[in-house]
C-alpha cells in the first residue's frame, strides 16, 4: 500500500478569523504530484501554511509525514519543516548574500555542522537545477527565472520528502515557466511528493498531473485530461 504522506479529514482553514476552507478531505500520497488550484483568495497558500504548521489546523484532523497537526508541539515543528521543502512566489532569498551564504545559512539552521558535507550538498543541488556556477552571485544579480532555479535548490538543500511550492511561476514569462515546471516534475520522478498551488492554467494543461480545485470555501478534485510533455527534451532546450 502507497504510504499516506499529507491527510485531512474534515478540516477548517482560517486565515486570521476568516475561514477560507471548510470541511477538507484530502489524501496525498508518497511520490504524487498535486495541483491546488484557485483564485486568488481562494485558500491555497493557507492550505499549504497548514502542512507546515504556519497556520494551526482549526478543527478537523490532520497529519503530515507522521506529524499530527493537532497535537504538534513548538518543539517538533523545526523537525516536520526540515523535511519539508517551501518555494515561494517572491523566491525570499536574502538579498545582502551570494547564493552561497544564503544555502550555507539554511544548512547550518538546520543542524549541518561539516564543513566538507555543507559544500558538497551545495555544489549537488546547484547542478540539480543546472546552475553550477551561481554560488558567488548575488540575488539580485539573476534574472527571474534564475532566482526561482534558486529557490528550488534551496528548497532541495535537506533531501525533502515533500516540495510545497506557492504559485512558482507566478512572476515567470511562459517559456521560463515550463523549463521550471519540468524540472519540477523531474524532481517529482525521483521520488519527491510535489504539492504546488497556482492558479496558471496553461502550465498545468502542458504538465498534467492530479489537481484539487479551491472555489466557495471548499476544497473538490477536478480531472484534466491531456498528455504530458517530454520533460527531458525541455530541459535540454
Amino acid at each position: 500500500m502507497t504510504e499516506e504522506i499529507i491527510k485531512l479529514k474534515n478540516a477548517d482553514i482560517y486565515q486570521q478569523d476568516t475561514l477560507v476552507l471548510k470541511e477538507v478531505d484530502l489524501t496525498v500520497l508518497k511520490g504524487e504530484f498535486l495541483y491546488i488550484t484557485g483564485k486568488v483568495g481562494s485558500g491555497k497558500t493557507s492550505l499549504l501554511k497548514t502542512f507546515y504548521h504556519e497556520i494551526p489546523l482549526a478543527s478537523g484532523e490532520g497529519t503530515v509525514l507522521g506529524y499530527d497537526l493537532n497535537h504538534i508541539k513548538m518543539k517538533e515543528i523545526p523537525f516536520l519543516r526540515r523535511r519539508l521543502g517551501i518555494i515561494f512566489q517572491d523566491f525570499q532569498l536574502l538579498s545582502d548574500r551570494t547564493v552561497q551564504k544564503n544555502f550555507e545559512f539554511v544548512l547550518r539552521a538546520t543542524g549541518w555542522r561539516q564543513e566538507r558535507a555543507i559544500q558538497e550538498r551545495i555544489d549537488e543541488v546547484l547542478s540539480l537545477v543546472e546552475m553550477p556556477d551561481a554560488g558567488a552571485k548575488l540575488p539580485h544579480r539573476l534574472s527571474g527565472g534564475e532566482q526561482q532555479r534558486i529557490g528550488i535548490a534551496r528548497a532541495m538543500l535537506n533531501n525533502p520528502q515533500i516540495i510545497l511550492a506557492d504559485e512558482p511561476t507566478g512572476n515567470l514569462d511562459p517559456e521560463t515557466s515550463q523549463k521550471l515546471l519540468a524540472l519540477m516534475h523531474e524532481i517529482n520522478k525521483e521520488g519527491v511528493t510535489v504539492v504546488m498551488a497556482t492558479h496558471d492554467y496553461e502550465m498545468i494543461r502542458l504538465f498534467p498531473a492530479r489537481r484539487m480545485n479551491c472555489a466557495n470555501n471548499t476544497l473538490k478534485e477536478l480531472f484534466l485530461p491531456a498528455e504530458p510533455l517530454d520533460f527531458d527534451s525541455l530541459l535540454e532546450e
